[in-house]
Order: structure tokens, then C-alpha cells, then sequence
């Protein structure tokens, strides 16, 4: 959140006096659409998270064109710019205090996804304790970076909060982008919903675990954020491409060397939290007919979704190597927060529809209409504030539209192409040894 604006207009040490109020904004905004899905997760009992709720609320073709842009440029951005965080972190201290080769950096990224995919495929339960596991690490990492900030924020250091609240220097043309930034630092609060069909007690895990975190998240990032602020400069915030390492090496001298450690370790998590959820949306996508049968199916013995985390590895290898992280971040996110938009507006759409169907958690309808109309507003500011990548990214999903008549809706492909199609599916599931789901779990 911190280098949320420099992103939209340059590093200037007056930008982040914009942060404060970003920052403030964000939380809200996260909390208010984090209680919006714990909404739709009780409601619909199916896995696949965004897919399954626009499917269920404003019919096929939106699910689909959510499923179309997920795997074919969101997904793989944002696992990019994940691991091209964590490559940055694992090489960065190599080379200080001179610049990191970009080459090096991809490349330590691209092992790092290799990693996620191999345990992802290998097996559902060494995912899940990964996953906590790397959990644990990122909340020490925090605590790491809190103390010593705290500790001299209460000895009177206090000179970098100066003037911390002004919002006259908003400019409204910049601020999608630094919202952007910012929300993918509080993003997250969805990614429970992609697998609700393996969550013991849905009804009521999935409210107490979302809020939960939500309180958690936001209690240590703006703590971790107090404690930038108060041991770093504006300036030095804006110019440091590794944050954490640049606070260490002034804050934490005795233990500087475990910090980016730590923090490419929450990188990695973050990364394999991507790869457990999010093929589960192909696969539910599959399952509905919206994608290749091949990618409704599980591994026989791991019983893992192995086609589906198969396919999103060349993708974002291939971002990855092509990618600039900011570029990546303003390109992805179009698509994604018009799609959560259109899913809170879906979800207000059959509470009209059906306003005696059972809901075991239900929102205020004031949370969910603001947050509805906020996302709309700031996706579509962000047309005017970044033509060149919300551009891409909205024309890229209108691509989807075509694709869905074509080869869903009506089937028009040719009969060769369709034989040849099926003969491959088979190939590969006899290759990848899948089969389709045997025991309903919805």
C-alpha cells in the first residue's frame, strides 16, 4: 500500500502523504467485500469462488468470461508479480547495494512457482500444511518488523508522520492505480470461497474464518505499515524496491540477514495459496461444461486437481519472463475487481429475486451497495487513469465472448477438430492418470 501510488505518477516524497488515507480507505473497502462473500459462500454451497456465484446469480456467459480471464491473464499475473516479489527478496540481499540483474530475479521466480506447482500436484493435505506452515512464517516475519518499530514509535520518533493525514495532493485520476496496489496487499478474503466444498461446516467456518482474518490482516499491515513509517523516510519508502530489507538494515541490524528470508518465505505462501485455490474454479468450470472435461478431473491416487495446476504453470512462467511487477499488477486487476463487482451486484440481484431463499450469514444492504458501487466506480476511473492496461485487459476479456458462443453455448467447432480434440483429451488423461469426480461433494 505504501508504494501503492508512486505506480500511477512517479516517486515524488509527496505521494505518500496520499498512503495515509489509501490506506484507511482500503481496509474498509477489503472488509466491506470480505463480508459480502461470506455471504455468497453460505449461500452457495459449490466450490469455484467467483465463477460459481456469477454462474448462479447473472447466468453463464459472465461466469464464463470470468473463467476465460482467470486463466488466461489474472491468475497468471498475479502469481507473477508474486514471485517476482519473492525472487526479488531471495537475491536482493546478494547484491546490496547495487541493483539485482532482472534475469536472476525471474529466474529464482520461476523456481519458486515450480515449487508451488510440485506441491500442489503432489498432494492436497502437503499443500494445506504448506500453507500453514508459510502462514506461521509471514506472521513472525510481521511481528519481526512491528516491534522495533513500535518500540521507537513510543521513544518520540515520530518526525515521518508529519502532516501523515493530508489529502489535498489526491489526484482522483491516480487514484485506481494506487487502490490497486494497495487491495492486492488486502486481497486474499476470497480465496476461502474457491474451495467451500472442502470446508468442514461451511455455514459456519467460512463467516468465522473470513472475519477472523479480516480483523487480523488489517490489524498487522497497518501496524507493519506504522512501523515503516516511523523508522523510514518517505522518500527512501518510494525508492526501495525491497522494503523490508531497507527497515532491517536500519531497524533490525543484529538480525537483518533472516528478514528477506522471512519475507520470501510469506511471498512463496501467498503464491501456493493462488495455486491451492484457484484451480479449483477450472475445475468447477469443467464440471459445469464451461472448460474441457479434462480439467474436471482428479489425480486417482493424490486426488489432487492435477490438469488444472498444470495448466497455469507455462501461463505464468510465460508472464513471469515478460513482465514488468507494477505493469503486471494494473493489468490483472481491471478484470478482477470488475468481476467481484459484478458478483456483490449479482448477490444484491437474487436477494431481490429470492428473498425467502435461506442465507446463514447475510450482510448489511448498505455494506453490500456501497461496496458494489465503490469497485464500479474505481474500475472505471481506472480506464481514464491507465488506458494502455486496463485497455488490454478489458479487450482481452471481451475475447471470451466469442469463445463462449462458439464453442459453449452451440458447439460450431468442425467435426475433425473435435475428434482430434477428444483423442488428446483421452491421451492426457490416461498420461496424467485423472479421472472424473466419483462422490458429489456439493
Amino acid at each position: 500500500a505504501l508504494r501503492g501510488c508512486a505506480a500511477g505518477s512517479g516517486s515524488t516524497e509527496a505521494d505518500v502523504t496520499e498512503t495515509s488515507f489509501q490506506h484507511s480507505f482500503i481496509a474498509l473497502l477489503y472488509s466491506a467485500g470480505a463480508l459480502c462473500y461470506a455471504e455468497l459462500g453460505t449461500t452457495f454451497t459449490k466450490s469455484g469462488g467467483h465463477y460459481t456465484y456469477l454462474l448462479e446469480t447473472l447466468g453463464p456467459l459472465p461466469a464464463f468470461l470470468r473463467l476465460w480471464v482467470e486463466f488466461l491473464f489474472i491468475r497468471p499475473a498475479v502469481a507473477s508479480y508474486v514471485s517476482l516479489a519473492f525472487g526479488r527478496y531471495v537475491v536482493e540481499p546478494f547484491f546490496a547495494p547495487c541493483v539485482a540483474p532482472e534475469g536472476l530475479i525471474k529466474l529464482v521466480g520461476i523456481l519458486g512457482v515450480t515449487f508451488v506447482v510440485a506441491v500442489n500436484c503432489w498432494s492436497v493435505n502437503l499443500a494445506s500444511r504448506t500453507q500453514v506452515t508459510l502462514t506461521f512464517v509471514k506472521m513472525f516475519a510481521l511481528v519481526l518488523i512491528i516491534v522495533p518499530g513500535v518500540i521507537a514509535l513510543f521513544k518520540g520518533k515520530t518526525e515521518n508522520f508529519q502532516n501523515g493525514f493530508e489529502v489535498d495532493l489526491i489526484t482522483l485520476d491516480r487514484l485506481p492505480l494506487a487502490f490497486y496496489n494497495g487491495l492486492y496487499a488486502y486481497g486474499g478474503w476470497f480465496y476461502l470461497n474457491f474451495i467451500t466444498e472442502e470446508v468442514i461446516n461451511p455455514n459456519r467456518n467460512i463467516p468465522l474464518a473470513i472475519i477472523c482474518s479480516m480483523v487480523t490482516v488489517t490489524i498487522f499491515y497497518v501496524l507493519v505499515n506504522v512501523a515503516y513509517y516511523t523508522m523510514m523516510t518517505p522518500g527512501e519508502l518510494l525508492m526501495s524496491d525491497a522494503v523490508a530489507v531497507t527497515f532491517a538494515n536500519r531497524a533490525l541490524q543484529g538480525v537483518a540477514s533472516a528478514i528477506p528470508i522471512l519475507v520470501a518465505l510469506s511471498c512463496l505462501g501467498a503464491l501456493n495459496g493462488g495455486f491451492f485455490g484457484s484451480p479449483r474454479m477450472l475445475f468447477v468450470g469443467a464440471r459445469e461444461g464451461h472448460w474441457p472435461p479434462i480439467f474436471s478431473m482428479i489425480h486417482i491416487r493424490r486426488r489432487t486437481p492435477l490438469p488444472a495446476v498444470l495448466l497455469l504453470y507455462p501461463l505464468v512462467v510465460f508472464m513471469l519472463i515478460s513482465g514488468e511487477i507494477y505493469q503486471l499488477i494494473n493489468f490483472a486487476s481491471f478484470s478482477r475487481w470488475f468481476f467481484i463487482a459484478l458478483a456483490t451486484l449479482g448477490m444484491l440481484i437474487h436477494r431481490y429475486r429470492f428473498p425467502l431463499l435461506p442465507r446463514p450469514f447475510k450482510v448489511p444492504l448498505i455494506i453490500a451497495v456501497t461496496f458494489t458501487v465503490v469497485c464500479f466506480f474505481i474500475v472505471g476511473l481506472s480506464l481514464y487513469s491507465d488506458p494502455w492496461n486496463t485497455g488490454r485487459s478489458c479487450a482481452l476479456t471481451l475475447t471470451g465472448v466469442p469463445v463462449y458462443y462458439l464453442t459453449v453455448q452451440r458447439f460450431h467447432l468442425p467435426h475433425r477438430w473435435r475428434h482430434f480434440f477428444n483423442k488428446c483429451c483421452k491421451k492426457l488423461q490416461i498420461l496424467l492418470e485423472v479421472a472424473q469426480q466419483e462422490v458429489q461433494t456439493y
